[in-house]
Order: C-alpha cells, then sequence, then structure tokens
C-alpha cells in the first residue's frame, strides 16, 4: 500500500506559477513511477507529467517547456513545477504512482484554477 498526500493548488492569474507536492508513505521502496494527471470539468484524466525510479521524465505535449517534474528521493516526494500558466490548465491534479507489481495509486486531488 501507498498513500499519497498533495499540496500547493491554488488560484493563479495566467501566467503565474505554482508548485504542487505529493508526500508518498508505505511500500515506497516498489515504486517504479510517480507521475501527475489531471482532470478538468467535463474532461477525461489525462496524464501531464511521469518520471520513473531511474529519473527518466516524461511530458505531455501542451506542458512541455512550461511544466518541471522533479523528485526527492529523501523526502519520497515528486514535485511538479508549474510556469506560465494558462487558463487551459485549469483543474483537479492529481499524484499517481505506479509500483512493482503494476497496482496505481492515487492521491486526493489539488485544485489548480488559472485566471485569465
Amino acid at each position: 500500500q501507498v498513500q499519497l498526500v498533495e499540496s500547493g493548488g491554488g488560484l493563479v492569474q495566467a501566467g503565474g506559477s505554482l508548485r504542487l507536492s505529493c508526500a508518498a508513505s508505505g511500500s515506497i521502496f516498489s515504486i517504479i513511477v510517480m507521475g501527475w494527471y489531471r482532470q478538468a470539468p467535463g474532461k477525461q484524466r489525462e496524464v501531464v507529467a511521469a518520471i520513473t525510479s531511474g529519473g527518466i521524465t516524461a511530458y505531455a505535449d501542451s506542458v512541455k517547456d512550461r511544466f518541471t517534474i522533479s523528485r526527492d528521493i529523501a523526502k519520497s516526494t515528486v514535485y511538479l513545477q508549474m510556469n506560465s500558466l494558462k487558463p487551459e490548465d485549469t483543474a483537479v491534479y492529481y499524484c499517481n504512482v505506479v509500483i512493482a507489481d503494476k497496482r496505481n495509486y492515487w492521491g486526493q486531488g489539488t485544485q489548480v484554477t488559472v485566471s485569465s
């Protein structure tokens, strides 16, 4: 079992920045991928960014060059630095981890609202 606690969402003007954090606890030794997803009203949940246990990162095209995913292994925490935010980035952002047996765990979600 893995427990995830997210923080860092909020309201920001277009062009601004926010940093999301997700702290993992429990069976963290078995985590192979940590990532961020988002879900806007009326839309499907989509992947935003991910980072593997080996440090390889991947991003959705819509956030490349604006968002950066990183991790602090000692703190078992993954971050999402979001710069140059746009109104279309407004969504509930969810932390996700995949463990060695391919099970997925989700955080509770944090709201990000970007005003124009």
